[in-house]
């Protein structure tokens, strides 16, 4: 992660007192060897888990309900996921290199009782085939989200949304939507024309 990038990821954080609580307590999960084995590679994206009401009010403006399918790139725990099918009706993927994400993700959807309408990948997110979602939720980093933008353009069909926590898309992609939430920024977009035209080019 360069310097731009992990500037960027801290301003994204209500207040740098808050900061200080979730990235130790981030970088000591990452430290578990309890669950799983370590992750093949670096990640790119520290774990920092998002609030749940950040959770709710991207299913709110991504416009999750019952029947849609939802993947979530880069899960972490699962809590987006688990939180469609459990209180959204709606099916779930998530995917997430960190074996140990995945372990706890899995566990959460027993808990909710939701495992038969989610499953969760281990793996990169750039080798995933997406293109049944409905929507596409995200929480990444500022390149990250501009290197996913054409895969985006290029599976999702018509009229399926994106959102995103903390950033955004580039100023070639402006947000249809963008909303403050307790120093949450959220940001939602719709899959047109427009951008199946742009990645044809």
């Amino acid at each position: 992660m360069n310097a731009p990038e992990l500037a960027a990821f801290h301003l994204s954080r209500r207040r740098a007192a808050a900061l200080a609580l979730l990235l130790p307590c981030a970088l000591a999960r990452a430290q578990e060897a309890t669950q799983g084995q370590q992750p093949a590679k670096p990640l790119d994206v520290p774990y920092v888990p998002t609030p749940m009401a950040v959770v709710n009010k991207m299913l709110d403006m991504a416009r999750v309900r019952r029947g849609d399918v939802l993947y979530d790139l880069g899960c972490g725990d699962g809590r987006i996921v688990v939180t469609a099918a459990k209180e959204r009706g709606a099916r779930g993927v998530g995917i997430d290199i960190d074996p140990r994400r995945i372990a706890e993700a899995r566990r959460r959807a027993q808990e909710a009782g939701v495992e038969d309408r989610v499953r969760f990948i281990e793996g990169n997110l750039f080798d995933a085939d997406f293109a049944e979602a409905d929507v596409v939720a995200l929480y990444l980093l500022p390149r990250i989200n501009l290197e996913l933008r054409p895969q985006l353009w290029r599976q999702l069909k018509l009229g399926s949304r994106v959102v995103s926590h903390a950033f955004d898309m580039g100023e070639d992609w402006p947000p249809e939507q963008m909303q403050n939430l307790r120093g949450s920024t959220i940001y939602a977009w719709t899959i047109r024309k427009a951008q199946k035209d742009a990645v044809r080019t």
